[in-house]
Formats: structure tokens, sequence, C-alpha cells
């Protein structure tokens, strides 16, 4: 059966269409990301301890492995892949010349939790979050914390920043249509909040703006911006689509808990989803949000 999904104009979303298991048998699947100048995907399977590339032409082939356990997965505006490791409780970048970067692994001389996921924000700086799922069994290497807290942090050319530290479990992280707004969700607390950008990328606020409601398995997790400006976020039974102001618009079903998703393809109108053991996509009317400078990878 299609799926139909509305925003608060009658505008349709999703109109009719069906959601496409595109392969399955994967251990978990997360954190989809698309890079334009290539048109491919790159997925992680965290417990697979493997990174998978994916296009229409070639189909998949594995892509990094061993990945150490890597999690979130963002291209920034120059087309290199950041990505959060569960193995290693670091941010890494992966550089042209085949190197890797690490952008972030300790805060005040202590051990990161297990970055979890991450997105490029204006002017350049990484924004990523840090909860301890890294440290759990199968979805990581089991061990003691360091830190006593889970935090929302920023990397800029000045070093490595912590900008919040009041979440249970920070998740997903997107930004509004104009990257004034930062939209961290926190997964035990079953939210999205929403964080005002300031003078030299620190924020401000961070009230509680959507919550993702439900009896069906799920919580928030990945989150992503459309083209305009809804916000959505995986939760009970599957992704859940806000308005701009918060509203819920619809929930898109998927047979698997959610883990991550994004939009791809020639004109960023199919949302590739990761669920668990398997990798899906379904055709939207509306577009994700593609940023100016990503035209450029």
């Amino acid at each position: 059966m299609g799926v139909t999904i509305n925003d608060t104009s009658g505008r349709a979303l999703i109109d009719g269409a069906e959601l496409e298991l595109v392969k399955g048998g994967f251990s978990f699947t997360e954190s989809p990301a698309w890079h334009v100048a290539g048109s491919y995907l790159v997925f992680s399977d965290i417990p697979g301890d493997q990174m998978w590339r994916w296009d229409e032409r070639n189909g998949f082939a594995s892509y990094r492995r061993p990945s150490n356990m890597a999690n979130g997965n963002s291209f920034d505006g120059e087309g290199r892949l950041l990505s959060c490791e569960h193995a290693t409780s670091r941010l890494t970048r992966a550089e042209p010349d085949g190197t890797t970067t690490v952008l972030a692994d300790r805060y005040e001389g202590k051990e990161l939790n297990s970055p979890n996921d991450v997105v490029a924000g204006p002017g350049g700086d990484v924004y990523f979050t840090d909860p301890t799922y890294g440290r759990s069994e199968f979805f990581g290497l089991p061990r003691p914390t360091v830190l006593g807290f889970q935090g929302l942090y920023r990397v800029s050319d000045t070093g490595l920043e912590l900008l919040s530290r009041d979440f249970v479990q920070p998740n997903g992280l997107c930004f509004s249509l104009d990257g004034t707004v930062l939209y961290v969700n926190d997964t035990e607390r079953m939210h999205v909040r929403a964080f005002r950008l300031t003078g030299g990328g620190r924020l401000e606020g961070g009230e509680v703006w959507a919550e993702t409601k439900g009896a069906e398995p799920g919580n928030p997790d990945g989150m992503k911006l459309d083209s305009a400006g809804n916000v959505w976020c995986s939760g009970p039974g599957g992704i859940h689509a806000f308005g701009p102001g918060g509203e819920l618009l619809g929930i898109l079903p998927v047979p698997e808990v959610v883990g991550n998703f994004a939009w791809g393809g020639d004109d960023f109108k199919t949302l590739f989803v990761c669920a668990s053991t398997g990798l899906y996509r379904i055709r939207t009317e509306v577009p994700g949000h593609r940023r100016i400078d990503d035209r450029r990878r």
C-alpha cells in the first residue's frame, strides 16, 4: 500500500509511493550519506564493522572494512566524508589523498563516549552528538565511560567545544533551511530540541520542539530536513515528518526499526532508509534539503 503524507497547506510530501527493500541481510544498518558529484550512497553496518557503497548502475560494494564500527556519516561541503566511530570514540574525516584526519577523540583530556551522528554546519564547522551507545554490546565495544555526561559538540578552526551537556542520550541532528536553528533529538526522552545559533557558532535555547509518540518500536535517532523546511525524524513505527512549527504531518511506516535515512538521487527525491537489517528507499514529492555548497561535491 502506498503512503500519503501532506504538509499543513495540503501539499504532498509523499503521495502514494511504495517503500522498496533494496537489500536485506545486514547486521544493523545506519547513517546513509549521498555523495552528490559521484552519485553514490555510503552507509554503515555497525556490528558488521563495515561501510558499504551503492549506486544504481553498479549495486553494492565494500567501501571501508574495518570501519571501527562507524555509525554516523555525512559529507561536508568539500565532499569529504565525516564518520563517527564507535570502536575508537573518534570523529574522523576522510581526505582526498586517502588519509584520515581525527577531528575529535577527547574532551579536556578524557576519551569521548562514542560519537554518534554528525553534520557540517554554516561556515564549515562540524557539529556532532556523543551518547554512550558505542560502549555497549552489539553496537560497539563494551567498556566503561570516562566522561560523566553525554554532550553536543562543535569542531571549528579553534578546536573542540562542548555546546550542551544536558541530554540523556543525544542522537540525530540537522540544521534549519537558513542555518540559524540546530535541531537535536534525545533518544531516551523521545523528543527533539531546537537550538538557535549565535555569534561564533555557539548555541542558545534548547527548548523541546517536538515529540515522537507511539506504541510501536522505534525512537528518535536519525534526523534530516527537506527542501520545504520540514524535519523528518525516526521514531515509533517509522519516520515522523514535522512541519517547521513542530507539528506532526504524518508517519512513514517502515517494517523495521529505523536507524537513519538520507535523500539522494539526481533530483534528491529518493529517500534512502537504513532500518535494522535492511536498506530501503521511497520516492518523495518534496526533495531533501541540499545546501548550496553540496552542489560542488
